[in-house]
């Protein structure tokens, strides 16, 4: 079997029974269950959850996203092996973590494959809640260009390439296009400052004003966490994006949660500590890959402005990386995974049946 064989591609064309178009995301597929199945699953799994809650089968894939577009490679290869199931490992092994250290739940019921996870539905906040303990990517961009305010800090002068920062930064931006809130522009993934969420919090979708407070605290505590698990690793946390929601208890009393994914190479910048150490960045992330493509193009801009867009989708679409790239890709994913949660990942040989006979077999949710 080839490696393109083992790579879950199509994840938006699995039987679940479900009475709503599927939702495909860049990387993962929702598949709302009916209200008759959540109830269903509901009682029989003791979720706690309120009884009317609508419930989803979230499954992950192994594409490959970068710059808003998914790439592919030479020979077939449609995504990275392994990706998939060490991003839901990475994810699983943090919120478990984050619950055991009593900071908060996440939108995760149940894990019955893993590619899968039933998960509830909850009201996003919408933020992008995003965390930085070293100075690169976009924000060194900018810096370098003279900028000192992010999202209503002022940074110091003097800061240096990848240097680590005077402290913990919180520099939300936008989720998805928000109208009509005085000083934010209607357009995704725009910087916000504190005071907006302050003077706006019901277009954010947070509850109240209070629990600005509570999602600041939960990220830096899901933040600290993770750096620390990653220290005695020697693995550096840089940066990472957090997402939150509100969900209901089976009480119907409203908690926020964590959601979509944490501390994955995904969501996140991590580095080989001994590495920096000596001078050096080595990527333990999708940030290498972005790095690769940005080298790889004549034509950089196109991959980093967002008035290009039609031509980086044709750049995506028209060329076919290098197996070698994907491949060096899925090692590293396999290796942080492997080192994060101190197990294997296994690849599967046909993950997409394995997914069609437990949901049928033990969720009864396959005709």
């Amino acid at each position: 079997m080839s490696l393109a064989d083992q790579i879950l591609a199509v994840n938006n064309d699995l039987p679940i029974r479900t009475d709503v178009a599927v939702h495909s995301g860049k990387v993962r597929s929702v598949y709302w269950l009916t209200q008759a199945d959540s109830q269903r699953l509901i009682k029989e799994k003791n979720y706690d959850v309120a009884l009317d809650t609508p419930l989803a089968i979230m499954v992950i894939s192994d594409r490959i996203s970068a710059f808003d577009c998914i790439w592919h490679g030479e020979g077939g290869m449609k995504g990275v092996p392994g990706k998939g199931a060490a991003l839901n490992a990475i994810s699983n092994h943090w919120f478990k973590l984050f619950q055991e250290q009593g900071l908060a739940d996440s939108h995760i019921l149940d894990i019955p494959h893993p590619f899968v996870w039933i998960v509830q539905k909850a009201k996003p906040v919408m933020i992008e809640a995003i965390c930085r303990q070293y100075i690169t990517g976009s924000m060194w961009r900018s810096y370098a260009k003279g900028e000192r305010d992010f999202c209503g800090i002022e940074l110091p002068d003097g800061l240096e390439k990848d240097s680590k920062l005077p402290t913990l930064l919180q520099t939300p931006s936008t989720k998805g296009i928000l109208q009509g809130i005085p000083g934010v522009p209607a357009v995704d993934d725009v910087n916000i400052t504190r005071k907006n969420m302050v003077d706006n919090f019901a277009a954010f979708n947070f509850k109240s004003i209070e629990d600005i407070a509570l999602y600041e605290k939960l990220l830096t505590e899901g933040f600290d966490v993770i750096a620390e698990a990653l220290a005695k690793l020697d693995q550096i946390f840089v940066d990472t994006k957090f997402e939150f929601g509100y969900v209901k208890d089976r009480n119907g009393n409203d908690k926020l949660i964590y959601m979509d994914e944490v501390g994955t190479p995904d969501s996140s910048r991590i580095w080989d500590g001994a590495q920096y150490r000596l001078g050096h960045i080595v990527e333990n992330s999708k940030e290498g890959f972005r790095q690769l493509l940005l080298n790889h193009f004549p034509d950089a801009d196109i991959l980093l402005n967002k008035d290009r867009m039609v031509e980086r989708e044709a750049l995506a679409r028209d060329n076919e990386l290098p197996a070698a790239v994907l491949m060096s890709l899925s090692e590293t994913y396999l290796a942080i995974a492997e080192k994060i949660t101190g197990k294997a990942i296994v690849l599967s040989s046909n993950p997409k049946q394995e997914i069609i006979d437990i949901l049928r077999t033990e969720y009864h949710l396959i005709d």
